[in-house]
């Protein structure tokens, strides 16, 4: 029996085809969206406003196409770290894989790491997503289901949090697409699912709570920057071709030069923001040279860095920077005009830090 198509992550206009293509007045569209993205039903059943014959012949295709976390794990500090078995594509009935979201929870927001890729392709060497190779891009469904779900477990408590995704939507307050997966690897897929989180008929979320993270695919980086207002941050780690090239094997095919010079077209000096991802490694990445070089390449762009300790992973000979040395790296780039901060690590103990993101289990 072939599977029924997913209506979680359909656009508007996806909307609009599939009334049309199934003989439901024009403005069943909106109503759908409404039911899908602020009224958060889970059943073409509670769609009250459009008939029972409509939503019969909806149900025969089609499926709302939520689906819960298998596993949470929580950390001393708070971070969540959720597990997710890909629901069936839409065209397709095996099952894909695991990925997993973190929930990071603090005093005036609360952030959702957000996967788009069951695994990666990109094998940077840092990173544990991409030693379990790769199995399959996230559907938009599948990447506005784990907003969905883990914003329903985790309500804002006692108002600290305004989230923008409303009193519905937990105590969630920005999105960053920093999970497993390259998100310009599945542009199509990410760009369908930031255009729900944005627009009126969707979460109508500010575009300013949404960041989305790549090494550099320029392709989709263009893309990106064409059709979205979301902020961009690209995974640098080195200001040298050689050694990022160690470190990040897609540096081959997209240098340093040529993703700066992709950043430059493009006006950050207003509300959206670029920013630059730096791990920081002991004696490969954090001496006096690197920060130089690294002020120079950024010279010009309004951007700021943020520093990330490197957090160890099995059979991976990397070690983490001291905290001096990062303290010393940060105050020379903002003594030189860049804005830099030492991000905190969170979530290590349950491997919910950066580049510790899985998503092994047996199912």
């Amino acid at each position: 029996m072939k599977p029924k198509e997913k209506l979680l992550g359909k656009t508007l206009e996806e909307l609009k085809n599939i009334v049309s293509e199934n003989g439901l007045p024009s403005f069943a569209a909106k109503q759908i969206a409404d039911w899908l993205y602020k009224k958060k039903v889970t059943t073409i059943d509670a769609m009250s406003n459009i008939s029972v014959a409509n939503r019969a012949k909806l149900a025969e295709k089609y499926e709302v196409g939520t689906h819960l976390p298998i596993e949470e794990m929580v950390s001393t500090d708070g971070t969540k770290k959720y597990l997710f078995a890909s629901s069936n594509s839409p065209h397709e009935g095996e099952f894909r894989g695991a990925f997993e979201s973190v929930y990071i929870p603090d005093a005036d927001r609360a952030t959702l790491c957000v996967s788009s890729q069951i695994g990666c392709k990109m094998n940077c060497l840092f990173c544990m997503t991409g030693k379990q190779g790769f199995s399959g891009n996230l559907t938009a469904g599948e990447i506005i289901n784990q907003i969905n779900q883990i914003a329903s477990l985790n309500p804002s408590e006692g108002g600290k949090q305004s989230s923008p995704l409303g009193e519905d939507r937990g105590g969630l307050t920005n999105l960053v697409f920093m999970g497993m997966g390259e998100p310009f690897d599945n542009t199509l897929e990410v760009l369908k699912a930031l255009e729900i989180l944005t627009s009126d008929y969707g979460y109508a979320m500010s575009p300013r709570r949404i960041t989305v993270s790549t090494i550099g695919i320029i392709p989709g980086m263009n893309v990106f920057l064409e059709k979205s207002q979301c902020h961009l941050a690209v995974s640098l780690h080195s200001p040298f071709d050689n050694e990022r090239q160690e470190l990040m094997p897609m540096n081959k095919i997209y240098p340093i030069a040529d993703i700066l010079k992709t950043i430059k077209k493009y006006d950050f000096s207003h509300q959206r923001r670029v920013s630059f991802e730096y791990i920081m490694f002991d004696g490969l990445n954090d001496t006096m040279r690197h920060a130089r070089e690294l002020a120079r390449i950024l010279s010009g762009i309004e951007c700021r860095v943020n520093l990330i300790r490197f957090h160890a992973i099995p059979g991976v000979d990397l070690k983490d920077s001291n905290p001096d040395k990062m303290t010393f790296f940060r105050d020379y780039l903002s003594d030189n005009g860049i804005i830099t901060t030492i991000r905190k690590s969170r979530g290590e103990d349950i491997f919910a830090a950066c580049g510790m993101l899985a998503g092994k289990k047996a199912l």
